[in-house]
């Protein structure tokens, strides 16, 4: 009977028919915020805050930031930066914020971390207070388990975003900061900000909204150089190294001319420049983590110190600079919508992603050929192997889209996933770049070749010369431009590729080409294991291994998926004898004459065990293959540029 009970008048708070809200319970109800943070809004703030940054602590590896901060009586919350611009996600380093005192006419006040926003500090201010004076410190990593290195005895790397705090209940735009910094002795320095004076080591820069501050990095260091890369242009454009030891900045003029290059391909593709001047900040170094962030008049980027010195050989990721500079204009002035917020702990929807690193993706190897930073062979096999990616190297396509793995930056923030090749990774990269090669050879194919997609560039990149604002697009701004090229049903087509389970890799064959896979590994590919200490035998056993046999990834469903490997194991013997890359490589050569199963001698954990792999296709690498009879639209595409594109009429 009490169950019946029970039942019954469950039901009827269901239905409605007791005097009782429906669905009623008993048990715990959520805890209100005490606290409020006050919601963004796009009014000037009063006042100009006063930022200095003391960087000349290069042995503890710290930051030692003031803060001056005008304020008015009341509640009051500081916001440290929490979606950092280019990481598109939520990667603010809380973790290493430290020593924080908030202190008013020379009184310590109390603050308070939010409790469901980290954050967020409040605090409140007196009465007869007009400013707050803020004092906390950055402790940088000490090494990469940590996060990226900054700072090493030779040079540093100074983001705006690590170092202040700023008032909530503003547009990032609406508050202007004042900011300075003292480097160490010697240090010379380069960023996108204006100075307004230096004495001695203390730099102090012209006035600028916090928007722009935070997007305008610094490098510095004992060992520098300097590169004019537009001589003789209206807007200047520098080339700024810095280096572990002096002779690393000994560029030859072959190199430096390829890098002007690329400023007037740039220039000749868009038509204009979103910028009144450019920084690339680079940095050649085995301390300092390397990197590779846009800015609108700048951009870091790390790579090794033989960039220069072995300027034949060191190729392999020569794309970076020319992709990051592409991201002045897709990604920092034309952004998606939604990947633009009024402040920077507002969160961001990086669905737009295919867009804007998708089509800079694309650029960045177009314009690496065009600039002669690749030659053609060089670009051919670098594409060969993202294609290849996509037609035998991606099984997670089968459950997931393109446009999912937007999300990704959020989801894993690029931390090591157990199969990258199953699971995905900010597919939107390369997959985007395919997207973009297949929009190219579709609109060659619609204007018999007479536009492409220079055309769409010029016109919804290149537009409003000078300006370097923030000019936001939608998914419908992009389908209504690509009508203006070529009219077509290009929703659908977009939609195609970006939610469908499709092979990307077909893009090649519209454009003229096809893949093939031989035994024989391209020089990209050389390159490119080089680099990475990495031997990528994705196409023939199923691994990804390094020279100590760390697997860094298996083919999903592949040879030695099947067989039993996962990333977790390591290779200590091929064939009964010690594994090395070069072992592993001739096993494979030796099963595609035999029938006798390929044998390594695998650690998981404390456990050793033989796995037989029953592989007999030999060495595999991708290649690309011009397909007869067809128009070879790709050739064209890394042709570089005669004259500057005009806009379409």
């Amino acid at each position: 009977m009490k169950i019946r009970f029970i039942a019954a008048a469950v039901l009827a708070a269901t239905v409605g028919l007791t005097g009782l809200p429906a669905y009623a319970s008993a048990g715990p109800q959520p805890a209100a915020n005490e606290f409020t943070i006050p919601a963004p809004r796009d009014i000037a703030y009063p006042g100009t805050i006063q930022l200095h940054v003391d960087a000349t602590d290069l042995a503890h590896r710290i930051f030692d930031v003031h803060e001056t901060i005008p304020v008015s009586t009341g509640p009051f919350t500081l916001l440290y930066p929490a979606w950092i611009p280019g990481n598109h996600s939520p990667t603010g380093p809380i973790d290493k914020f430290a020593g924080l005192v908030i202190k008013a006419n020379g009184k310590v006040l109390e603050w308070t971390r939010d409790p469901a926003n980290v954050y967020a500090f409040h605090v409140d201010v007196p009465q007869g207070v007009t400013s707050l004076d803020v004092q906390f410190k950055y402790l940088s990593p000490q090494d990469r388990s940590q996060g990226r290195v900054v700072m090493t005895p030779e040079m540093l790397n100074l983001q705006w975003n690590t170092v202040a705090l700023y008032p909530a209940g503003y547009f990032n735009r609406d508050i202007t900061v004042q900011a300075s910094v003292t480097l160490p002795q010697d240090f010379k320095f380069a960023t996108a900000l204006e100075t307004a004076s230096q004495s001695g080591n203390k730099i102090e820069f012209k006035p600028i909204d916090f928007e722009n501050l935070v997007d305008s990095p610094m490098f510095a260091g004992k060992y520098y150089k300097r590169f004019d890369l537009n001589p003789g242009g209206k807007v200047p454009v520098h080339l700024n190294v810095f280096a572990d030891q002096p002779q690393d900045l000994d560029a030859s003029k072959e190199a430096i001319q390829k890098h002007r290059d690329l400023v007037v391909q740039m220039e000749r593709q868009y038509g204009t420049f979103h910028f009144n001047h450019y920084d690339f900040l680079l940095a050649l170094s085995k301390k300092m983590s390397g990197i590779g962030l846009e800015h609108h008049r700048s951009s870091e980027n790390g790579t090794s110190p033989n960039y220069f010195t072995k300027w034949k050989q060191s190729w392999a990721r020569r794309d970076l600079l020319a992709h990051e500079f592409n991201h002045s204009w897709d990604g920092k002035y034309r952004r998606p919508a939604r990947l633009w917020t009024p402040n920077f702990n507002v969160p961001k929807r990086d669905h737009g992603l295919w867009v804007y690193e998708g089509f800079t993706q694309y650029s960045g190897y177009v314009m690496a050929a065009r600039s002669g930073l690749w030659d053609k062979q060089q670009a051919m096999e670098m594409l060969a192997a993202v294609g290849a990616r996509y037609d035998r190297g991606r099984p997670g396509m089968k459950w997931r889209n393109i446009l999912d793995t937007t999300n990704d930056p959020t989801i894993a923030q690029r931390a090591p996933l157990p199969y990258r090749n199953y699971q995905m990774s900010e597919d939107y990269y390369s997959g985007g770049q395919l997207i973009w090669m297949a929009v190219d050879a579709k609109i060659r194919d619609l204007t018999r070749n007479k536009r492409n997609l220079n055309n769409f560039a010029r016109d919804f990149f290149g537009v409003d010369p000078g300006a370097w604002d923030i000019n936001t697009y939608t998914f419908d701004d992009i389908v209504s431009a690509l009508n203006k090229v070529a009219p077509y049903d290009w929703k659908s087509f977009l939609d195609k590729r970006l939610t469908g389970h499709v092979n990307l890799s077909e893009a090649f064959e519209a454009e003229g080409w096809k893949l093939v896979y031989t035994h024989e590994p391209s020089d990209a590919v050389k390159a490119l294991e080089s680099h990475y200490h990495m031997a990528d035998l994705t196409y023939s056993l199923g691994i990804y291994v390094n020279s100590k046999g760390e697997m860094r990834d298996v083919l999903w469903d592949g040879p030695a998926f099947n067989a039993g490997l996962s990333p977790a194991m390591t290779i200590v013997a091929v064939d009964g004898k010690d594994f090395s890359i070069d072992a592993l490589k001739h096993a494979i050569k030796q099963a595609a004459d035999s029938k006798a199963p390929i044998k390594l001698l695998v650690k998981n954990f404390n456990e050793y065990k033989t796995v037989e792999i029953n592989y007999h296709g030999g060495l595999q690498y991708p290649h690309l293959e011009r397909i007869k009879g067809r128009p070879d639209y790709l050739s064209e595409v890394l042709t570089p540029l005669k004259r500057t594109l005009k806009a379409i009429q």
